[in-house]
């Protein structure tokens, strides 16, 4: 019997009907005014999300794309940048700065913890003459986030640098104030905890990070700044056919975000977290992540002894029609990560931690799924 899936991974991630209708909506004309309207719109409820006065655009990529952006408009070849790494998207970043040129300083964090300001201090105290920061605010491959951001943003700010975040996995799932935190660059992806498809990045830029785009000039044409705001001022278009239909998806989720409010989204995704944690714990479960820095949106779960995650996994899938995802690299066969993104509610939650504990059982592990399940409903109950 087929089963419909719950998509349970860290991105993509269930969708709402309601993005999924406007998805169908008839094509416009990009150039032309019901673009412009619908451009207008997503750009000022997208900073109500960001909860930023900074200029912000919607690129026609994945997440990555609006790190490349990131990295081909600040720096000029050879300037040093700051990069906490701890994961795979750690890696990442740093890998995209090095591509445009730059002298990536890496800042190696064991995998599983997150990187503090004191850290950052340091550096910059040895490398007065880094021009920025960037650190990934949710590692996605570890279910870590960083607790010290806030006091990064300061440390950076002190030192001149200019402060750049990757948000994908986490803005509008955890505390992101951009404006408020001083967080000249963010970047995050529809996929995640905007409930929307894949396909587009969206990216703040601070006045601080404009002087350096003007100074550095763009290295890449399509991921152009300058262009960008050239095109949104002059016409309130993109520079380069957008993907119209997500356009179209993005503006509903951002407004189903809104009339949800903001404060009530992002603490769903708190309570949900918490009932994760509860319930595994309970169950008999390891986490991977330390406790001070485990993850709202990434729950991080270590394998049990003598059951493999491609055989979980497969279990899970095929039987109970959950899907999760493995871990990354070293990580491929010692941990299972749960995306606790975007549509988080107690039916998500619960088929999820029911149905983990039952092809756990069927392979072996004797849990207490009862226990687990008690201790996630006072929570879930909530919403």
């Amino acid at each position: 019997m087929s089963l419909p899936q719950l998509i349970m991974l860290p991105g993509p991630t269930n969708v709402s009907p309601r993005v999924y209708a406007a998805m169908c909506k008839p094509m416009i004309n990009h150039r032309g005014a019901e673009f412009h309207q619908l451009h207008s719109r997503i750009l000022e409820n997208a900073k109500k999300v960001f909860q930023t006065e900074n200029d912000l655009f919607v690129l026609t990529s994945s997440g990555t794309g609006g790190v490349e952006c990131a990295a081909s408009n600040f720096l000029l070849p050879g300037e040093k940048i700051v990069v906490p790494v701890g994961g795979t998207f750690g890696e990442r970043l740093a890998e995209a700065f090095r591509t445009y040129g730059a002298n990536v300083i890496p800042i190696e964090v064991r995998m599983g913890s997150a990187p503090t300001a004191d850290q950052i201090r340091e550096v910059l105290e040895r490398e007065k003459d880094a021009k920025a920061v960037a650190v990934v605010y949710n590692e996605t491959s570890t279910g870590t986030t960083v607790r010290d951001i806030q006091r990064i943003g300061e440390v950076a700010k002190a030192s001149g640098a200019l402060f750049i975040v990757d948000a994908i996995s986490v803005l509008g799932g955890d505390d992101l104030p951009v404006d408020k935190w001083g967080i000249d660059v963010c970047i995050t992806a529809s996929q995640k905890c905007l409930a929307t498809p894949p396909g587009l990045a969206l990216i703040s830029v601070s006045r601080d990070a404009w002087k350096l785009a003007e100074r550095a000039k763009p290295r890449s044409e399509y991921f152009s700044l300058i262009k960008c705001r050239k095109f949104r001022d002059e016409k309130m278009e993109t520079p380069f056919t957008p993907a119209v239909n997500l356009f179209f998806a993005l503006d509903e989720a951002l407004q189903m975000i809104l009339e949800i409010g903001l404060e009530r989204w992002i603490w769903r995704h708190k309570n949900a977290s918490a009932a994760y944690y509860a319930a595994f714990g309970r169950m008999g479960l390891s986490l991977f992540a330390e406790e001070a820095s485990r993850s709202t949106v990434v729950i991080a779960i270590n394998m049990p002894q003598g059951i493999t995650a491609k055989d979980f996994r497969e279990k899970l899938r095929t039987k109970y029609g959950v899907v999760v995802a493995g871990g990354f690299g070293s990580l491929k066969d010692s941990i299972f990560r749960i995306g606790n993104m975007g549509i988080v509610t107690p039916r998500e939650v619960l088929i999820t931690i029911s149905s983990i504990g039952a092809a756990l059982d069927e392979l072996g592990f004797k849990g207490r799924l009862g226990a687990g399940i008690n201790a996630a409903l006072p929570m879930v109950s909530e919403f």
